[in-house]
């Protein structure tokens, strides 16, 4: 399960970010992930509440925005979605396909609470 690998480093990432930008908690985390990354989401939510416990992100939401795959035919420059990946231009029947969109797994932003923030609530 790759998932466990993500989230681990996932944490890595957001723990560093809080220690950088004074934040006291994360209330929600939002993840660009392309379909072609192989990731259930379902195991990645699991991972994320059980990686997250007693940290910073303890009770945050994780938000997960799928990329659907595209790809840009390499002989006449077609740009298309790559439906069930069936790695095929509808334009001209080519099969050498470069990936444009589909891969990405990322941080797309975080919503946290700083310990500035804090104190001037109090």
């Amino acid at each position: 399960m790759h998932e466990t690998a993500i989230v681990s480093g996932l944490m890595r990432i957001l723990e560093q970010k809080a220690v950088c930008h004074g934040v006291t908690r994360i209330s929600q985390v939002s993840l660009k992930v392309g379909r072609l990354c192989a990731v259930e989401p379902q195991q990645l939510v699991a991972c994320f509440e059980m990686f997250a416990e007693d940290t910073v992100a303890d009770g945050a939401k994780l938000v997960i925005n799928t990329v659907d795959v595209r790809g840009r035919c390499r002989q006449c420059t077609t740009e298309f979605d790559v439906p069930r990946f069936r790695f095929e231009c509808p334009a001209c029947g080519g099969n050498d396909i470069e990936v444009i969109q589909g891969q990405e797994l990322y941080i797309e932003s975080f919503e946290a609470v700083s310990r500035d923030a804090k104190a001037g609530n109090e």
